[in-house]
């Protein structure tokens, strides 16, 4: 979402300011606030902290909201809140899933918190999924405090492997069906935005694909202000790698913004209500609390302004021509 401002502190936390202030209500609470870009900020009352601290790769916040419930923050950035999550990881795994015909296994990439397994170990055929985030420290504070996940964590089915996902897919014999992208947005001295380029999607990610494979990745902020930002890259980097590529968007009310996903596959998507709805019924276990067949079909269909510039953005992600959101990572504070 933004890069988290440094402001003065009232209980060790660098983003955290007390309440009361003339814009705030006037209670005991503290407030963690995030700027989500030079001129816009935005703020959210805590009951507390759980985890702060700075891994190998990211600095990393867990956080107690009243609003939002728990909340992980990674180098400043909103990734998902106990309330809503559902909304993204819900659009990120099944769509996908549900557009192939019989799903067996999936590779994510990221991840680290649970929930996208969590989503995909709900379809009844799959066989294996694989998790590989790159940072441990970001899933066992996880394991460790998003009890919605244990499960997850503790299902046969879940191979667990912390490695980068680029390494790891390069090392690996099988092919997937589904290839996710749960990773963390671009930005500058972050570790994942090489798995956004080109040459990445081609060269590694592709090749493990079945031959009707799906590959779907998040795409950050999509909307009307936000989705110049990466949102369209992403989308013609992919395009230039995949024969049939589709974008989708859902508004996620914890991000503060429209949220964007990609999904391609040299296969054509059948988008179909009803088929959706029969396969939802079909395949998964328990009830989906945001998307259905006729709420899938709505989120592609994207407003003039974001699919003008959609049809007309020739950016592609390179490892030398990369596209940032605001917000830096620990490699580039370094």
């Amino acid at each position: 979402m933004g890069e988290a401002v440094e402001f003065l502190h009232c209980n060790g936390f660098p983003n955290v300011l007390c309440a009361p202030t003339k814009h705030h209500a006037t209670d005991n609470s503290s407030w963690y606030e995030e700027e989500l870009d030079v001129d816009l900020k935005w703020s959210f009352a805590l009951n507390r902290v759980l985890h702060k601290g700075t891994s190998e790769y990211q600095d990393i916040a867990l956080l107690d909201t009243k609003h939002f419930g728990k909340v992980l923050v990674i180098d400043g950035k909103m990734q998902s809140s106990e309330v809503d999550e559902f909304i993204y990881h819900e659009c990120l795994i099944h769509p996908a899933l549900l557009c192939h015909s019989n799903p067996k296994s999936v590779f994510i990439m990221g991840g680290g918190e649970g929930s996208a397994a969590r989503e995909a170990l709900r379809h009844k055929s799959l066989d294996k999924v694989v998790m590989c985030d790159i940072d441990q420290e970001v899933v066992d504070f996880c394991r460790t405090h998003l009890t919605a996940n244990h499960e997850a964590f503790q299902n046969t089915k879940l191979n667990l492997v912390i490695n980068d996902a680029k390494a790891e897919l390069e090392g690996r014999k099988e092919k997937f069906d589904i290839i996710v992208g749960d990773l963390a947005d671009p930005v500058e001295g972050g570790p994942c935005y090489q798995l956004y380029t080109k040459s990445f999607y081609e060269n590694i990610l592709k090749p493990k694909l079945t031959s009707n494979g799906i590959f779907v990745t998040q795409a950050g902020p999509a909307g009307v202000f936000t989705h110049k930002e990466v949102f369209s890259s992403i989308h013609n980097t992919i395009k230039q790698v995949f024969k049939y590529v589709l974008a989708y968007t859902a508004h996620v009310p914890s991000f503060a913004d429209t949220w964007g996903w990609v999904m391609a596959s040299d296969q054509p998507f059948c988008i179909d209500v009803m088929n959706l709805d029969k396969r939802i019924s079909e395949r998964i276990d328990g009830e989906l609390l945001y998307l259905n067949g006729a709420s899938f079909v709505s989120s592609t269909i994207l407003n003039k302004t974001v699919a003008k510039t959609l049809k007309n953005e020739t950016h592609v992600y390179t490892e030398d021509d990369a596209r940032f959101i605001h917000g830096h990572g620990v490699a580039y504070r370094a």
